[in-house]
C-alpha cells in the first residue's frame, strides 16, 4: 500500500494532539496550517520526502522531540529557533549544506543529530546550546568545527567520522564532560595538547587519518579515565611516555599503522600490555639517566686514606737551635 502524500488543512483542528507519527509516508510538503499543533510534543516525520518546512512550523511551541531524517530538506525556516523546547532533534540523512544561525536559540537541546548531510561549517552559534550533551555530524563536508564548541560544557558524545576535518579546535579542552570523541576518517595533522584536560574522555578514535596524523598528544596520560584509543590506519610511530598512566585503557587498535614504540606484536598483545610496556621502558631510561653518585674527596677522605696506607711516613720536624 502506497503512503500518503498530503495532509489536508483541516490538520491544523487537532489542537489537542500532544503525539504524531508521519513517517515513513511520500510526504512532500506540511501544510501553513500545521502550526495550530500547538500541544504537540513529539513529531515524527521521518523518511518522507519534504523538501521544506512552512514558517508556521516555529509556532509548535511545546515541541520537544523532533524526527526530521531521511527527507529532502536543505534549509529550515526563520521560525525554526523559536522551538525552544525542543530536546531532540533528528536532522540526519537530509540535504543541509549549512545549519541556521537560529540553532542556537534552542537552548534547551540536549541531542542533534545532522550526520549524513552535505554540512560545510557548524554555525558559531551552537556554543549557545549549553544544555547539549550529544552531537553527531559524522559523512558531511567539514573542514573545522567553531572554537565556539569549547562553550558547550555539557556535551558528552561528539562524533565527526567521515569528514574533512585537518586540526581541532583548542578550545576542546573545555569540554570537561566529554566521553566520546570520534573523529575517524578525516584529515587530521594533530590532536591539541589542550584536548588532554577533557579528563572524562573515555571513548577516543582518531583512526584513519592515514598520512595526516603522525603523533598523539604528548600529554595523553592526563586521560585517565580513557578506555577505548583507536589510532588505526595513522602515521604514529611512537607512543608519548604519559602513555603508561593509562591504567584503564582495555581496548587499544592500532591496525596498519607502523609503530615501532612499542613493537607491533606488543600492541597485538592488548592494551595494557601496551601500557605497561611504556612504564618499563621509561623507568628503564629513567635508571640509565641517573648521574652515579661519587663520593667527594675532601678531608676526611684524604685522611683516612693517609692512615691506612701501610707505612707511614715519618714526620720530621726540624728547628734551629
Amino acid at each position: 500500500m502506497d503512503g500518503i502524500e498530503w495532509l489536508p488543512f483541516s490538520i491544523g483542528k487537532l489542537s489537542f494532539v500532544t503525539e504524531l507519527d508521519l513517517s515513513e509516508n511520500r510526504i512532500m510538503a506540511l501544510p501553513s496550517t500545521f502550526g495550530s499543533l500547538k500541544a504537540l510534543t513529539k513529531l515524527d516525520i521521518h523518511s518522507n520526502q519534504i523538501i521544506n518546512l512552512p514558517d508556521s512550523f516555529g509556532e509548535l511551541i511545546s515541541l520537544m522531540d523532533l524526527d526530521l531524517h531521511a527527507n529532502r530538506l536543505k534549509s529550515l525556516p526563520s521560525s525554526f529557533g523559536k522551538l525552544s523546547n525542543l530536546i531532540n532533534l533528528d536532522l540526519s540523512s537530509n540535504q543541509f549544506t549549512h545549519l541556521p544561525e537560529t540553532i542556537g536559540d534552542l537552548t534547551g537541546l540536549k541531542m542533534l543529530n545532522v550526520e549524513t548531510n552535505e554540512l560545510e561549517e557548524i554555525p558559531y552559534t551552537i556554543g549557545n546550546c549549553l544544555s547539549l550533551m550529544e552531537l553527531r555530524l559524522d559523512f558531511n563536508q567539514l573542514k573545522a568545527l567553531p572554537e565556539a564548541i569549547g562553550k558547550v560544557e555539557s556535551l558528552e558524545i561528539l562524533t565527526l567520522h567521515y569528514n574533512r576535518i585537518r586540526g581541532l579546535p583548542t578550545t576542546m579542552g573545555n569540554l570537561v564532560n566529554l566521553m566520546e570523541l570520534d573523529v575517524g576518517f578525516n584529515e587530521l595533522e594533530s590532536i591539541p595538547e589542550n584536548l588532554c584536560f577533557a579528563i572524562r574522555l573515555k571513548k577516543l578514535i582518531v583512526a584513519n587519518n592515514f598520512a595526516d596524523l603522525r603523533e598523539l598528544p604528548r600529554s595523553i596520560g592526563n586521560l585517565e579515565m580513557l578506555e577505548e584509543l583507536d589510532i588505526s590506519d595513522d602515521q604514529i610511530r611512537v607512543l608519548p611516555d604519559s602513555f603508561r598512566f593509562l591504567s584503564k585503557l582495555r581496548v587499544f587498535r592500532a591496525d596498519e599503522t607502523p609503530l615501532e614504540v612499542p613493537p607491533r606484536q606488543v600492541a597485538k598483545l592488548g592494551a595494557q600490555a601496551v601500557v605497561q610496556f611504556m612504564a618499563d621502558l621509561v623507568a628503564k631510561r629513567d635508571t640509565k639517566s641517573q648521574p652515579s653518585k661519587k663520593k667527594k674527596k675532601g678531608f676526611w677522605f684524604l685522611l683516612v686514606s693517609f692512615l691506612q696506607m701501610p707505612e707511614l711516613p715519618y714526620l720530621v720536624f726540624s728547628a734551629e737551635l
